[in-house]
């Protein structure tokens, strides 16, 4: 699936827009799913904020999310029964924002998602 990151850099006045894309659909992901969207938004704003740098490694601590409701900006054309069900994540740094989607998963479950996936530690990570 392909999903629009929209990306907001602190002392900006425009965003900019990232097309991502993933695997899985919202109604298979896993944890290790939801993590790599969180990751991929966190590169987003990174790549926005320095796009010389090369990429780094994005570690899922330090940030305020939360789900919400995808609402269609005003005066957009589209078959209004899809946007059912739909919820964006929106996250914030230091750097400035993201917010990603839309996702076709109710919200409640994806936000339940999301901070089980902050909790625990990846099946690849490993702690020493």
């Amino acid at each position: 699936m392909t999903y629009n990151i929209e990306i907001v850099l602190r002392e900006r006045d425009s965003a900019v827009t990232e097309r991502a894309s993933h695997p899985a659909t919202p109604d298979g992901w896993s944890l290790d799913d939801v993590r790599e969207i969180l990751k991929t938004m966190l590169a987003a704003i990174d790549r926005a904020k320095n796009p010389e740098a090369p990429p780094r490694e994005v570690t899922l601590r330090g940030f305020s999310w939360i789900v919400e409701p995808f609402e269609r900006a005003p005066g957009r054309s589209s078959d209004p029964s899809r946007d059912d069900n739909q919820v964006v994540i929106a996250i914030e740094i230091p750097t400035g924002a993201a917010v990603a989607g839309p996702f076709a998963i109710e919200a409640a479950r994806l936000a339940s998602m999301i901070a089980n996936a902050m909790s625990r530690p990846s099946a690849a990570t490993s702690v020493h």
